[in-house]
């Protein structure tokens, strides 16, 4: 079939700022040039199949099995436990704000079969983008990310921050994002002149991850409890946990009742503020083209997510150590949540058939099961979600 619109959204990559955009930290982000493809068209247009309605929603997958129709006009129905649920959940977070009466035709397709790299973001934010066009709704790049996010949260049912939309909508080329998820303020820093190039290296495990399967949502609520515990200490009155972030407290309240909590929570707490002393400073060494510091904070955040998050199955542990060793690699972590899925890492160009060889070597000496799983891709930061 040949389809009226092709929308390209991007994977993304993390460096720096770590478990802390769900707290109202600071992060930073590439999109990088693999991502998800939706070639779709209206339907009711030339383009589209006859027998549909104009509210109809028809999708194909050459990822996953299987096939999703839905009514868009209608109210949003529960979650179904498909990969349907997510435009589903973009159906329902749009609908929140605009009356919908266009369904789309589409085939999706995923670049690399990587968890990590929040494929659940760029799929949502491909079909709210869909919806939005087919509805005659123009949104700008931060609305898509909202509204995405949304979705992710209140659908779902991920407690996720915006870290992952804002570097798929905003993502630029060359650039790092800088987000502030309090006050939703961003920056796109330019590649300093000075500095080397450098690729990015995804090291998947083998090992498929779901954040709704992990303890994802238990970290979240831990950090949560070490607001509450710091602001009873400091007599500060307590909010619903749903309005509660550990932006709200100070590092020097913290450390004053560090020693009075219990150690889970305090290191929770620990890996916040120490992430966000990694990401100020990240951005100085990205601004100045110190390429040596900037992947020295990232493997810092890896240690802490490790130590203080407590999050990193013993495949990616292995994985990153073994990124310690491997000449080349000026640094990187685990990539979204860390409890399966890929590393990521800042490499130099001209290594890359070195490094591969090296970490795939070390690796499946510890985890010889996974031979025919485990995989190596390197890419370059791009342009975030558009139409192509």
């Amino acid at each position: 079939m040949e389809y009226q619109y092709h929308i390209f959204s991007p994977y993304r990559v993390c460096p720096l700022g770590a478990h802390v955009d769900h707290q109202h930290g600071l992060v930073t982000g590439f999109a990088i040039d693999k991502g998800v493809d939706l070639w779709w068209s209206p339907t009711g247009s030339a383009c589209s199949r006859e027998e549909y309605t104009e509210s109809h929603v028809h999708l194909e997958s050459k990822t996953f099995e299987g096939i999703v129709d839905f009514d868009i006009a209608t109210p949003a129905l529960v979650r179904q436990g498909d990969w349907g649920d997510y435009a589903r959940g973009a159906k329902f977070a749009l609908q929140k704000r605009f009356k919908l009466k266009r369904g789309i035709v589409g085939t999706i397709k995923g670049s690399i079969p990587v968890g990590g790299l929040s494929s659940s973001a760029a799929v949502l934010i491909a079909y709210v983008m869909a919806f939005a066009k087919a509805n005659g709704i123009q949104l700008e790049p931060f609305e898509v990310m909202k509204i995405a996010s949304e979705a992710e949260r209140e659908y779902i049912g991920l407690n996720n921050g915006l870290l992952d939309q804002a570097c798929i909508a905003l993502g630029k080329k060359n650039h790092l994002l800088m987000l502030d998820c309090e006050s939703n303020e961003y920056r796109l820093i330019p590649k300093a002149a000075n500095m080397p190039e450098f690729e990015l290296g995804i090291f998947f495990s083998g090992l498929t991850r779901s954040l709704m399967s992990s303890d994802y949502n238990l970290r979240v609520a831990e950090c949560k409890t070490a607001t509450w515990l710091v602001q009873a200490y400091e007599n500060i009155p307590l909010k619903e946990q749903n309005k509660t972030f550990l932006r709200d407290v100070s590092e020097s309240m913290f450390k004053r009742h560090r020693d009075e909590m219990p150690p889970r929570f305090a290191r929770r707490a620990e890996h916040f503020f120490t992430e966000h002393k990694r990401v100020r400073e990240g951005i100085t060494a990205w601004e100045t083209g110190n390429l040596e510091w900037f992947g020295s904070l990232s493997k810092a955040s890896c240690e802490s997510s490790i130590h203080n998050y407590e999050c990193g199955s013993p495949e990616l542990i292995a994985i990153y150590n073994a990124m310690l060793t491997t000449d080349g690699i000026y640094g990187g972590r685990f990539s979204g949540a860390g409890f399966k899925g890929a590393c990521i890492a800042l490499v130099d160009p001209d290594r890359k058939e070195s490094i591969e060889k090296e970490i795939t070597q070390k690796y499946l000496e510890q985890f010889p099961q996974y031979k025919n799983t485990f995989k190596v891709y390197f890419c370059k930061s791009d342009d975030g979600a558009r139409f192509v």
